[in-house]
């Protein structure tokens, strides 16, 4: 595993988008819930077939997480160099870099309309935070567009999947759902913390269950639990269901 001062033009990663990648929460020189970020890249190259070199990864993770202030720290891995066309070398030697660009707190609702890119839940890699975020970069871009925050996908099954960089969690008669990972969702950190604390069902359902739903909120490492304040024509009340969620993360 490399640590390089600079990607290569052969690097699979840049080529063909064959890596993972980590975003991480750093305050003060401290990343939130490091272990589990590891876990996950971990667990990723077990199904993409690369090396992980778990100490390498957390130094480089670290050193690059500045000491005051709060910063989104990226940790990035990629197949490293050479193969031809789609074909890696027969031991790829991953390469392995982070990045820190400051993040500001976010304090306002969300406005999501529903994108018509799908996420192809019969991909392993709609299940994996992989370099190819293409339909999310998509479905992001269709949002601004719409003069929205977020974009809610669904997959090809038309069932709901998650957010373009988040996932959902929503509360509906008194209980709260959040898609099932064979939907097309990438596991959480945030969203396992939340299924651990509360009791959560996982679902597989349609946009209407959203249309039905009380209260949306989106979650991330680095926002938490955010509100949703409107799905497409709809407005969605002030509620307390973030607020609530933010304070068991917090705990």
């Amino acid at each position: 595993m490399t640590t390089p001062d600079a990607v290569p033009l052969n690097d699979r990663g840049l080529l063909l988008g064959d890596g993972l990648f980590e975003t991480l929460l750093a305050v003060d020189g401290v990343i939130a819930h490091l272990p589990a970020h590891l876990d996950r890249m971990a667990a990723g190259c077990a199904v993409l077939g690369l090396s992980f070199d778990r100490d390498a990864a957390q130094r480089v993770a670290l050193g690059a997480a500045p000491g005051a202030g709060r910063f989104a720290v990226r940790l990035t891995l990629t197949a490293g160099s050479g193969g031809r066309g789609l074909d890696r070398p027969d031991a790829p030697t991953p390469r392995l870099f982070a990045t820190a660009a400051p993040s500001t707190p976010v304090t306002t609702p969300a406005a999501l309309i529903v994108a018509t890119t799908r996420r192809n839940e019969g991909s392993p890699a709609s299940r994996l935070k992989t370099l190819a975020y293409l339909d999310n970069v998509l479905a992001r871009a269709e949002a601004r567009s719409a003069g929205a925050d977020e974009a809610v996908m669904l997959n090809n099954r038309g069932e709901i999947a998650c957010a373009s960089a988040a996932n959902l969690v929503w509360l509906a008669d008194g209980r709260l759902f959040t898609p099932r990972l064979d939907c097309g969702v990438l596991a959480g950190i945030t969203r396992a913390r939340l299924l651990a604390a509360e009791p959560v069902e996982e679902v597989a359902v349609g946009i209407e269950a959203l249309a039905r739903a009380e209260a949306v909120v989106l979650t991330n490492s680095l926002i938490g639990a955010r509100p949703v304040s409107r799905l497409g024509d709809r407005a969605l009340p002030a509620h307390g269901l973030a607020a609530r969620l933010n304070a068991i993360l917090e705990s």
